[in-house]
């Protein structure tokens, strides 16, 4: 295969951004604005700067609805169901929000070539066709040579497979791919390079560019879809999440070939006691989510255990095409439930696969368990 290199990246993108004036246009949005953009077919950026606005928190009935009307247009009455398989919780990073952290003192697991059969036996028997797998970031014991050992034995119960690990150079993202992997979700963490380091203390994952910059790599590839995100809590979401949706038009625009996806996740509890900085309401979660959908009409939007049952049975309509279910985020966890001193974060959502899918088709709504398009 041969692979383009571009020499622009985002990382020069987001360099000629200024989130203070980010900041200000946002917070010094006006009422009157918000409701001119709502009358408006399609959003440009500073349309969804303004729509994450404080001012925009009283139009959120209305953005909702308009969300809700986009994603039935486009998506129809389905959910897409996928499951996290966490492979691993070694980890090479300190990270202060993160239950995998170098410095937490946690059990730590790597399954086994038999491990992985075992739990891809369990979460086939749940009625899944599409599985998320997920490492801490350990390059030397989870790194290539193990996911090329990992990925035969996935593919052989599973025909979608997309990934959330340590970022990768395009050559080894090429190798996942001729693997069997579709997807690779690489989530930012925070797109504000000074609360980034705040974070992210020692190891590779300090390096904010080169993870900046693994979207242009998978770009690059043709990688079928990428996923994208910031953690909700770490710094001021309403900046984070217009610089998010600046990477993701950016995207957009530049490697138009692949699909792309936003996901949501707010910081949960888990081992180490960090408390979010700026948490976002509940309203302010709908209101993030439906400016999303406006913005990007035809992009997946994805919505994980993190959240409470009701809250998800609530909200998906508004603009949710993808959702996990019965999810379990420590290292063998399908296979014996009962464990839970190896998990990542608590998940909120305790409920089982079916009756996940049950509350769903109560609302009208068909559950989808295999992505088709990648046979396409």
């Amino acid at each position: 295969m041969t692979i383009q290199h571009f020499g622009k990246t985002f990382s020069d993108e987001l360099a000629a951004l200024d989130s203070a004036h980010l900041a200000m246009e946002i917070h010094s949005t006006t009422p009157e604005q918000v409701a001119d953009i709502l009358a408006k077919p399609r959003l440009e950026l500073r349309d969804f700067y303004r729509l994450i606005s404080p001012a925009a928190e009283s139009f959120v009935p209305q953005l909702a609805q308009r969300a809700h009307d986009l994603t039935l247009q486009r998506f129809g009455r389905t959910v897409q169901f996928y499951l996290p398989l966490y492979l691993s919780n070694l980890c090479s990073n300190y990270c202060s929000y993160c239950g995998f952290s170098l410095d937490n003192k946690i059990r730590r697991m790597t399954l086994t070539e038999q491990d992985i059969a075992k739990e891809c036996e369990a979460i086939k028997s749940l009625g899944f066709e599409h599985i998320l797998l997920v490492t801490g970031e350990s390059e030397n014991k989870v790194g290539m040579a193990y996911f090329q050992r990992v990925l035969p034995i996935v593919r052989e119960y599973f025909q979608q497979i997309s990934l959330e690990v340590q970022p990768l150079t395009t050559d080894e993202y090429a190798q996942l791919q001729d693997l069997g992997a579709s997807a690779v979700y690489v989530y930012q963490e925070t797109y504000l390079r000074s609360s980034y380091g705040q974070v992210h203390l020692k190891g590779k994952k300090t390096d904010f560019d080169f993870r900046l910059q693994t979207p242009d790599r998978l770009g690059q590839l043709g990688m079928q879809k990428i996923g994208l995100g910031c953690l909700l809590g770490l710094s001021d979401w309403r900046v984070d999440s217009a610089l998010l949706a600046n990477h993701l038009v950016y995207l957009q625009n530049r490697y138009w070939q692949s699909k792309y996806s936003i996901s949501f996740p707010r910081l949960r509890p888990c081992g180490t006691g960090f408390q979010p900085n700026q948490p976002i309401s509940d309203k302010q979660f709908i209101q993030l989510i439906s400016a999303f959908r406006l913005l990007a009409p035809e992009v997946e939007l994805s919505l994980s255990t993190r959240e409470p049952a009701q809250f998800r049975d609530q909200i998906f309509p508004l603009g949710i095409t993808h959702m996990s279910a019965g999810s379990s985020t420590q290292p063998g966890g399908y296979a014996n439930p009962d464990q839970t001193a190896l998990e990542q974060f608590a998940i909120d959502d305790l409920r089982s696969p079916m009756e996940v899918a049950q509350a769903i088709q109560q609302k009208g709504y068909q559950v989808v368990w295999k992505d088709w398009d990648c046979f396409c």
